[in-house]
């Protein structure tokens, strides 16, 4: 029998393990696997890669002498004292010596009588918790303890006990117990692993079994710092597989995707040179370049798959024009989705007044038309209208395209993949799908892009118009806001406009309307003679567009607003900008505010008003965004100090949801990430498949093209 032949059972014997419900586990009962279900645990091989958030030492016993604040550590002593004190509330204070001749204070504010009555002197006890500095000494706020009988010491633990994500109504010690049992029924080596030793060897990965227990059982001489840090070799041994089953689900998607024919979109090039002609600027030479590369794939019958990133203020939306304009010239439509009604209008705006000169209808579909003008703008769609512009509308029921090209989506990072794809899928006709370009004015670092946009060709706009002058950002403390109102005043008197842009912690579409309604109402009182203006995310369509329209026109002096004005907001006058509470905001949309100004000629400024005491990540932000305008540097940094889900936005981290791997730590590995999914998508697509549904699952997370 040939080794193939022999690892083909043992391959199917390991599958079938993995894949047996948790119900199917001692102590596991319907109640709690419904629960464990809810975490998205399913399967034994769920548990096996459900790791732990931390780890106790409970190994060894540490004099109670020797305890430092911050630590958490085992102690063992008898109770010398019991008070239960009730000045402000109930507490029960227990003090405990050991031999070391040194008091540790045990103190519990949430306690019966019968613990209460647990406690006497003489008795000893064995306690683990997080020791803090007390007023009178080394304290432990309600430790985890045991009474010990006299003689009877019970021994101590051979390896770190692991701590797991807390998960609702499943007690830690239920959910340790789950997985104990889970890890009994790991294959061996030779049946667990996936990816051949000829890839592993020269990347000197462990065995997938022992990185296994190695992370779950770790011994009492585990390096605890590596593990806390995610760098033990055990865990880069899982992030390695975990980043391989990521990418190779984005290549596979990309795959099926440029399997399927698409149209061929060519012309002559006369509507794109009229529409060049009609501009009241010069393309910049990394707009021709990127403009270039969009046609070569446009022309090709297989589907476009292309990222376009650039900071903001680098042309990305004239891009985008000109590829519709591809498309319409070769009798296609164009979709193009945004992700906010206010964003979507701006490029309906511009759309408008760069197109329809040409002859090119512009159609608008966004949740908010409703009505008899839905309906109108349905049928234009369905008739064949040249361009439609709108937002999530545009993938609703009912939304029926004549002869789709090319889907446009901006800011792409708050969509995701699956949303995509759906708007992909509305273009479908005659076996053909259309072409996908896809926008975002949030640089994404390369590390994070060899990852999270695996499945798309990467265009970067990395020159900025001619004449644009750099913006000088300062920040400066709330306590000082009179001055930075009076310097709006000076400002707005002089000829300039001004935003004034409010924040909130929560992503609360109304209390953050109302908070700009509250600094309307303040600085329209403390700005007599100024026209002051409001717009804000629940303001209905009709009246957003009309205050945009007349600050763009220069009859508004200062605008206040919500972040609705984050992206696609074009005043070129407007060259102050007050960002409210920018301690709250990350690197990127701070970045993105701040360029809603610095898109004309005059000098501009961005004012960070922030409230004490920042903390030392809010402090870190500010002074980025002081010392640099690069969004590429921006992003970098961004990436260093929130991590990829955060840059990624929320909806895309629902795909890029890693269980172990980070992007940012382990980018050392995405070289080999790629060249080891090369290797198997080539030659055993079948090890790709069982490591993709390890992972990630067959089609819950990557939408079937």
């Amino acid at each position: 029998m040939s080794a193939a032949s022999r690892a083909a059972p043992a391959a199917a014997a390991a599958a079938a393990a993995a894949e047996q419900p948790l119900a199917a586990l001692r102590g596991v009962g319907t109640a709690l696997a419904a629960a464990l279900a809810q975490r998205g645990l399913e399967r034994v091989q769920d548990l096996w890669f459900h790791l732990p958030l931390r780890y106790e030492d409970r190994t060894r016993i540490t004099a109670i002498a020797e305890l430092l604040p911050g630590q958490r550590a085992q102690v063992e002593g008898t109770v010398s004292a019991v008070e239960r004190g009730f000045r402000f509330r109930p507490q029960l204070r227990v003090a405990l010596d050991d031999d070391s001749g040194a008091t540790l204070l045990l103190r519990f504010i949430h306690f019966s009588r019968s613990q209460a009555e647990q406690f006497a002197p003489g008795q000893r006890l064995r306690c683990y918790g997080e020791v803090r500095h007390g007023a009178h000494g080394p304290e432990i706020v309600h430790p985890q303890y045991r009474r010990i009988d006299a003689g009877a010491a019970p021994a101590l633990d051979e390896r770190l006990t692991p701590v797991y994500p807390a998960a609702e109504a499943i007690g830690p010690r239920r959910l340790a117990g789950a997985v104990a049992r889970a890890l009994d029924r790991l294959p061996d080596d030779a049946e667990l692993e996936l990816i051949p030793a000829a890839l592993r060897a020269p990347l000197r990965l462990i065995p997938l079994r022992a990185a296994l227990l190695e992370v779950h059982r770790p011994p009492a001489d585990a390096d605890l710092d590596a593990l806390r840090a995610g760098t033990h070799p055990a865990q880069r041994r899982l992030a390695f597989e975990e980043l391989l089953a990521h990418h190779i689900g984005l290549r596979r998607l990309r795959q099926r995707v440029r399997a399927q024919p698409a149209p061929v979109l060519t012309g002559d090039g006369a509507l794109c040179a009229a529409f060049e002609r009609g501009l009241s600027f010069a393309l910049t030479a990394a707009q021709r370049r990127v403009n270039a590369e969009i046609a070569r794939d446009l022309a090709a019958p297989m589907p476009m798959l292309r990222l376009v990133q650039g900071d903001v203020g680098s042309g990305k939306t004239v891009v985008a024009a000109q590829a519709a304009l591809v498309a319409v010239a070769a009798g296609h439509q164009v979709a193009l989705m945004a992700p906010t009604e206010l964003l979507a209008e701006q490029h309906l705006l511009n759309f408008r007044a760069w197109l329809e000169p040409l002859g090119v209808e512009v159609v608008w579909l966004a949740g908010k038309v409703q009505g008899r003008a839905r309906q109108t703008a349905l049928a234009r769609v369905a008739a064949g209208a040249a361009v439609v512009v709108g937002t999530h509308a545009l993938m609703q029921e009912g939304v029926r395209f004549a002869r789709l090209g090319l889907a446009i989506i901006d800011e792409q990072h708050r969509f995701g993949v699956h949303q995509r794809l759906a708007l992909s899928e509305k273009g479908r006709s005659d076996g053909r799908v259309p072409h996908q370009l896809v926008l975002t004015a949030t640089p994404i670092p390369r590390t994070l892009a060899m990852t999270a946009c695996a499945d798309l060709d990467v265009s970067v706009i990395d020159e900025l118009p001619p004449g644009r002058s750099p913006v000088r950002t300062v920040a400066i403390a709330d306590r000082r806001r009179a001055e930075v109102i009076g310097r709006i005043r000076e400002a707005c008197a002089a000829g300039r406009q001004a935003y004034w842009v409010c924040t909130l912690i929560e992503e609360n579409e109304q209390l953050a309307a109302q908070a700009a309604e509250v600094a309307f109402a303040e600085l329209s009182a403390a700005l007599p003679g100024l026209a002051v203006a409001l717009v804000h995310g629940r303001m209905k369509t009709a009246e957003k567009q009309a205050v945009m329209q007349a600050f763009k026109a220069g009859t508004i002096a200062l605008l206040v607003a919500t972040t609705v004005i984050e992206v696609g907001v074009d005043v070129p006058d407007a060259s102050l900008m007050v960002v409210e509470n920018a301690e709250r905001l990350g690197l990127a949309q701070l970045h993105q505010l701040r360029g809603r100004v610095g898109r004309g000629s005059a000098a501009s400024s961005c004012v960070l008003l922030y409230r004490t005491p920042l903390s030392a990540l809010a402090r870190e932000r500010l002074a980025v965004l002081r010392a640099t305008n690069d969004g590429f540097r921006i992003a970098e940094k961004d990436l260093q100090l929130r991590g990829p889900g955060e840059v990624l936005g929320t909806r895309q981290t629902g795909d890029m949801a890693f269980r172990v791997a980070d992007l940012l730590r382990d980018a050392d590995l995405l070289p080999a990430v790629r060249h080891v999914a090369d290797v198997l998508l080539a030659d055993q697509p079948a090890v790709a498949d069982r490591l993709q549904a390890r992972w990630v699952g067959g089609t819950a997370r990557f939408a079937q093209a």
